[in-house]
């Protein structure tokens, strides 16, 4: 038994580092690329955005969103060295990016899985964590079998790692990417070398999965056996094969959220939502949500983490503490500590994405071992103090013999 699917997409997200001296530069690039194009929002536009996210949040990712026309002319009458130098101010910078060629991909040189890559974006944050974002969706008639096996294949496609024969019969056909090497090639033309993600030993092998699919209410209904739908289930959440067989599951709290029809699944790096239209909001608006507003609060949250590495690899290496203990008390002020939605959806999804990103774990490591350099940091700066005060003291005394010296003299 298989699944017709009724919709889906996935986003492959490339996490990236640019070094803090390269990020206007960065910016500058993806300026003069006639192919990447800066992405403003509106308010009455994007109003689901303007709702769902609480004010810091909108400020730090969304800052279009209270821009004025005149505002957006007088940026698009800057150059564009002006352009980057301004917005390498702003919190958080997206780009769109125009794929030439319509020419849809597929996996297997016959009876392939064909697939379009149908959106390209970049969002990069000013502290140089950024992301590389592909939208890819099947074309009609697949089967929800054909998309585990492209997700799973799919997220290794820029891995430099042997793989087994079915991995060698990727291909990407489209006008840009005619085969694998072709897209790291695109990958690395955008984001660089990478070498400091390498450094904070972040995973850039494998791609993280965002995926959506719903299915037809003659899918997944009353009569259909829901041990059969969860164990599906779990090959989507944890991006395995669709030939895998998986043991009698039970489905964990900690991983998994459901409602009637609709079940969002978590891991560490990835997050799917499985739905059936048998409720209609999951075919029209659900979507719509999971790769507009969610998507968003999902990349901050992959954000955060990552942020969270890279000030705990500058910790280790206790260079300029003071600037390392701006930037943390910084983060800890702000983004730490101010919440992301008062949505209801929402706050059930941050809760979720901050546990299987083991974010307050990571954030108590950082905060041990920079309560443990603050106390170094702060005695050997009385050190330094007490040390200046000793050679002053010692210079007044000596002043003081001259003039006692100088009297007694005459």
């Amino acid at each position: 038994m298989d699944f017709k699917l009724k919709y889906q997409y996935t986003y492959f997200i490339y996490p990236y580092l640019i070094e803090e001296n390269e990020y206007k530069p960065h910016i500058y690039t993806l300026l003069k690329n006639p192919k990447c194009k800066l992405k403003l929002f509106d308010r009455k536009k994007d109003v689901g955005i303007d709702k769902y996210f609480l004010p810091e949040i909108k400020d730090k990712m969304f800052w279009s969103l209270d821009t004025s026309k005149k505002g957006i002319k007088d940026y698009d009458d800057m150059d564009k060295k002006m352009q980057a130098t301004l917005l390498s101010k702003k919190p958080c910078n997206m780009f769109e990016y125009e794929l030439s060629g319509d020419i849809p991909g597929k996996i297997g040189e016959r009876n392939g899985i064909f697939f379009d890559i149908t959106k390209v974006e970049i969002i990069c944050f000013n502290t140089g964590v950024c992301f590389l974002l592909f939208k890819t969706a099947l074309t009609e008639g697949q089967q929800f079998s054909d998309l585990l096996n492209f997700n799973y294949k799919f997220r290794d496609i820029n891995s430099k790692a042997e793989h087994s024969k079915e991995y060698e019969a990727i291909k990407i056909q489209t006008k840009k990417f005619d085969n694998m090497q072709k897209f790291s090639e695109f990958i690395q033309e955008i984001a660089g070398p990478n070498i400091e993600a390498k450094q904070i030993n972040l995973d850039t092998d494998r791609l993280i999965t965002y995926s959506y699919v719903c299915l037809n209410q003659n899918e997944w209904n009353e009569k259909t056996d829901i041990k059969f739908v969860e164990k599906e289930f779990e090959k989507y959440r944890q991006i395995r094969p669709a030939e895998e067989q998986l043991p009698d599951i039970i489905l964990k709290e900690k991983n998994v959220y459901k409602e009637k029809y609709l079940y969002y699944g978590f891991t560490s790096n990835s997050a799917v939502l499985f739905t059936c239209d048998n409720n209609i909001k999951n075919y029209t608006t659900v979507p719509f949500e999971h790769e507009n507003e969610h998507l968003y609060h999902y990349i901050f949250s992959l954000y955060k983490k990552i942020y969270l590495k890279k000030l705990m690899y500058k910790l280790q290496q206790n260079k300029k503490f003071k600037k390392i203990k701006n930037e943390f008390l910084d983060f800890a002020k702000k983004d730490w500590i101010y919440e992301i939605t008062g949505d209801e959806t929402g706050e059930i999804l941050d809760k979720y994405y901050s546990e299987q990103q083991d974010m307050k774990e990571t954030f108590n490591k950082l905060k041990q071992q920079y309560d443990l350099l603050y106390k170094d940091y702060e005695i050997e700066k009385t050190k330094r103090g007490n040390t200046w005060l000793v050679l002053v003291i010692a210079i007044m005394v000596i002043l003081n013999i001259i003039n006692l010296f100088v009297v007694f003299s005459k």
